[in-house]
């Protein structure tokens, strides 16, 4: 029996719209993924401490404010700092800029999914990503 992708999606910063973050957390689910959705408002740590309470395999951030650049960053440096980023890969959506993906991908964002991508984006991803473990 293959292992389900873990995932958690958070919602992080002041952004207060999160429709999209729950379709997107329904559209792992019904791929098989584990989901597991922390709300809205989170600093990047509290995410990575759900995230490595939760065990997961991937954070999942959707960022709609235009902060994507500083709340990846400490993101980031909350996961090297408790030594979960060879574990858990981020992942990123919402209002960014085509500007901004070398950037994100320079300080370790897995991959990144701007305006315009298909909903179903994310999940042909993670399952590219984690075949080899998860087949």
């Amino acid at each position: 029996m293959a292992r389900k992708i873990r995932v958690l999606m958070a919602k992080p910063g002041l952004d207060g719209h999160d429709r999209g973050a729950k379709v997107i957390a329904r559209t792992f689910r019904d791929a098989g993924f584990e989901v597991i959705y922390t709300g809205l408002h989170q600093t990047p740590e509290r995410i990575v401490s759900a995230a490595i309470q939760e065990s997961v395999d991937v954070i999942a951030l959707s960022i709609l404010s235009g902060a994507h650049l500083s709340i990846c960053k400490k993101t980031m440096a909350a996961l090297k700092e408790t030594k979960a980023s060879s574990d858990i890969i981020l992942i990123v959506g919402g209002t960014i800029t085509e500007a901004d993906i070398p950037k994100l991908k320079a300080m370790g964002v897995a991959e990144v999914f701007p305006p315009g991508s298909p909903i179903e984006a994310g999940v042909e991803y993670l399952k590219t990503f984690f075949k080899d473990e998860t087949s």
